[in-house]
């Protein structure tokens, strides 16, 4: 069990600040979300003192007043006086961001009134380029659900538990609409054959079995899968026994409809026989 851990989060506003401190109050951790930075050293001492926050997760971000003049300085100083003091900031894209706060009605804190929606995000994003600066660890959430959040939360905050089984996370993706994020391995399935080019198979993904048996019926995916099986096998153990309870492996072809998804498929059904907790997320599958 970590003690005397303190997560501060934060980052631009719609970026999950709140399902991020859901995550970590789900796992047991002292949770205070919008503490005011005067009460920020204060809570550090009330931690290292008390049980119950050994572990403890605070939400701080731009509505606080001055929050990015002031709190670089009252960072360091937690720093230096030798607190457990960790900094996460949650990112995303502009266009993500536009998108969340339409789909929610929720109002910018930084674009009130005549202020646009994307004049705001900038604002803030210009506002908190020193704090990010200053982060531990980023996790850009544009292309995350609220399960994929809590995940990466889970893999890099979560107790130490050997005794679990690796949870595995498969994710297809097109490299024409950029490589994900925060994955731990990935393959570039670009070599082989292509059925976008088959007129009967293009319109179909990997999902169909008819793209997943031309895909499978080329020698070299034999050969890639066969070495892949082998390098898994060798890998993941290790993995495990150094505390790893979360891992993530990208897929990638052209468009990520064909050759990543029939691929994926297939090796989600190899590491389930092998008794590994497997999900898929294709990311460009409609695309």
């Amino acid at each position: 069990m970590n003690q005397g851990r303190m997560v501060i989060v934060t980052g631009l506003s719609g970026s999950g600040r709140s399902a991020a401190l859901k995550a970590f109050e789900d796992m047991g951790y002292y949770c205070v979300d919008n503490l005011p930075l005067v009460l920020l050293s204060a809570f550090s001492e009330f931690a290292r003192g008390a049980k119950e926050a050994s572990r403890s997760a605070i939400g701080i971000d731009v509505r606080e007043k001055d929050f990015p003049i002031r709190f670089p300085a009252l960072y360091g100083d937690l720093k230096a006086g030798g607190s457990a003091t960790e900094l996460l900031f949650l990112d995303a894209s502009d266009q993500t961001l536009v998108r969340r706060f339409s789909e929610t009605r929720r109002p910018h804190p930084l674009a009130r009134g005549t202020t646009p929606l994307l004049d705001g995000i900038r604002t803030e994003r210009t506002a908190l380029g020193e704090v990010k600066k200053l982060a531990d660890r980023i996790i850009d959430t544009s292309d995350y659900t609220v399960h994929d959040l809590r995940q990466a939360i889970e893999r890099d905050y979560a107790e130490d538990d050997a005794g679990r089984p690796m949870v595995i996370t498969l994710v297809t993706f097109g490299y024409k609409y950029g490589m994900p994020y925060d994955l731990d391995l990935m393959f570039d399935l670009r070599f082989l054959p292509n059925p976008h080019f088959v007129p009967e198979l293009r319109e179909h993904t990997g999902e169909d079995q008819r793209v997943r048996e031309y895909v499978m019926a080329k020698a070299e995916t034999a050969e890639f899968l066969s070495k892949l099986e082998e390098f898994l096998e060798y890998l993941l153990p290790h993995y495990h026994r150094e505390g790893k309870s979360y891992l993530t492996i990208g897929f990638g072809c052209t468009g990520g409809r064909h050759r990543s998804v029939a691929v994926a498929l297939v090796i989600a059904e190899q590491l389930r026989e092998r008794g590994y907790e497997v999900n898929v997320k294709h990311r460009d599958i409609g695309g």
